[in-house]
């Protein structure tokens, strides 16, 4: 598993290791999934899933409505990854959705079900007093929770503050047990994490080029076909491009504030992936020549080219 926060090179890295250690990867991107999220979502190029096979990219279809879990990205991982071991090659898991690759390694956290009457209620409190409101809830009830979730992220602190109050317990602590569940599969986790400087110029440099290479295009495409209120076009760079798609803001302030935000998502993840010790850190900067070198030393290798 190769995991990291967005724009940390987890796409170029999880090529380069797939090819030489006769491997295919497996996407753990909670955007990825969708056709036609392309730009926003930094999918991996034609040119690189055509270098190396590709699981889990494209296979949920906005259009028909279709929405992809945490419990159904553990089974679509689980059909694909035994499907690559049965060709004898390496599954290489390569994404930066925590809560799906904690899922994939130790199964789903068992909650309640969301209570649809006290959904209603926090989704009332929200359209009334502002999302901002109730993730300063989150905050006095649960401060670790809502150090990992954005303010703008309404579902997450919704189901945050549900799973509160249906249990009395911290959705941290629940978090914190199944931390110690028993792995699902023996994985090699590897975490990729540039120097914060470096880190934030790939982020600003990623940003500028997905809106010079059409982002706002990509955004009317969406509203044309219906789509202006789907939740995953919600996903970060989107609203800002539709609101330049609207003639609500200027490019260049869309870019800005893309950037602070993933800036902001990206510390989200480094502190989600630093809290699981299966973590093993990558010194930086990772020569794919040697890292391969190390994992097939170890076994991590396919059995055919």
């Amino acid at each position: 598993m190769l995991v990291g926060p967005t724009a940390s090179g987890k796409t170029r890295l999880g090529v380069e290791l797939a090819e030489r250690l006769n491997g295919e990867i497996i996407s753990a991107d909670s955007q990825q999934v969708y056709r036609g999220l392309d730009l926003g979502t930094a999918k991996p190029s034609f040119e690189e899933r055509h270098r190396v096979p590709h699981h889990l990219v494209d296979v949920a279809d906005l259009d028909a409505g279709e929405s992809l879990s945490a419990g159904a990205f553990v089974r679509l991982a689980d059909e694909a990854i035994a499907d690559v071991r049965r060709r004898g090659r390496l599954p290489l898991i390569v994404g930066g959705t925590g809560l799906w690759i904690r899922s994939l390694l130790r199964g789903i956290v068992e909650a309640p079900p969301v209570d649809p009457e006290l959904r209603r209620r926090l989704e009332e409190r929200a359209a009334r007093e502002g999302r901002e409101a109730l993730h300063a809830e989150l905050c006095r009830v649960d401060p670790d929770t809502a150090a990992q979730t954005s303010p703008r992220n309404l579902v997450h602190v919704l189901r945050a503050l549900e799973l509160y109050r249906l249990t009395g317990q911290r959705p941290s602590e629940l978090k914190a047990r199944h931390a110690f569940a028993e792995l699902r599969y023996d994985a090699k986790v590897l975490g990729l994490a540039p120097p914060r400087e470096e880190l934030y110029r790939r982020i600003d440099e990623r940003v500028a080029q997905m809106f010079v290479q059409g982002l706002v295009d990509e955004v009317r495409a969406f509203v044309s076909r219906g789509l202006r209120g789907a939740a995953q076009t919600k996903a970060l760079g989107y609203p800002q491009a539709l609101a330049v798609a609207d003639g609500r803001t200027s490019v260049a302030e869309a870019v800005r504030l893309t950037a602070r935000d993933t800036r902001h998502y990206a510390k989200r993840q480094l502190t989600w992936f630093r809290a699981d010790p299966l973590v093993e850190w990558l010194a930086w900067p990772v020569v794919a020549e040697e890292l391969a070198d190390r994992l097939s030393r170890m076994g991590f290798r396919g059995e055919t080219g």
